[in-house]
Formats: structure tokens, sequence, C-alpha cells
């Protein structure tokens, strides 16, 4: 065997410990290392993804705008006068009222005064503000 002096056993015990114990830091700090870095690549894709979104998000505004423009440029061809219905009484001018509600209104007024819709005259109909 080999002749060690008295305590070279117990320093070299300590001396393992320690080394080992230095191991195990050196392992822990690279895996942190390691997912931090992940997590800073992560936070780069989604940060990326985000400004990739609002770029198309934009571009998508800036064609439905240009085509609305495009669309009020255009002007609208002027209505040719059609002969009126039978029974009706003549034409209605609507003012800030979609159809749909004049329609309701007159319905709702022929209703309440008794006589059918053909028998009444609406001139114009406006919103009153």
């Amino acid at each position: 065997m080999l002749f060690l002096p008295p305590g070279a056993f117990r320093k070299s015990r300590m001396a393992m410990y320690w080394a080992v114990i230095c191991f195990a830091a050196v392992v822990a700090l690279l895996g942190y290392a390691v997912v931090f870095f992940g997590l800073v690549l992560l936070m780069i894709v989604v940060i990326g993804m985000g400004k990739i979104f609002i770029a198309k998000e934009k571009k998508v505004a800036a064609h439905s705008d240009a085509a609305k423009a495009a669309i009020a440029a255009v002007p609208e061809a002027p209505a040719a006068d059609a002969p009126a219905a039978p029974g009706t009484a003549g034409k209605l001018k609507l003012y800030d009222v979609e159809p749909k509600t004049a329609a309701m209104l007159m319905a709702i007024v022929a209703d309440k005064m008794g006589k059918p819709l053909n028998e009444l005259r609406f001139i114009s109909i406006k919103e009153v503000k």
C-alpha cells in the first residue's frame, strides 16, 4: 500500500467534497442559463410574431381605406324612372332613416289608423334628433 501521512485521507476527502459541491453548482448554473436563454428566445419569437400581425392588420386596414375611398369616388348612376306600381301614392323621401325603419313606421301608422297602407300617402320621413 501507499504510505500516506496522518490526516492526509481526511484532507483529500474534504477536497473531494468541495469538488463535488463546485461541480454541482456549475451544473445548476448552466441549467439556469439554458432555461433563461430559452425564455429569452421565446420572448423574441412572441414579440416578432406580434409585430408581424400588427403590420398585416395595418396593411389590410390601408387596403380597406383605399377601397372605401375608391368606392366613394365612383358616382352613383341615377335611378331610372320606373312606372309606379298600381296602388302606390308616389315617391317617398327618406332623411337619415333606413328603408327598413321607414317601412316599419309606415306599417305602424297604417295599423293605428285602421287603413290599408296603399290608401295612405307618405311624402317624406325624417328622423328627429
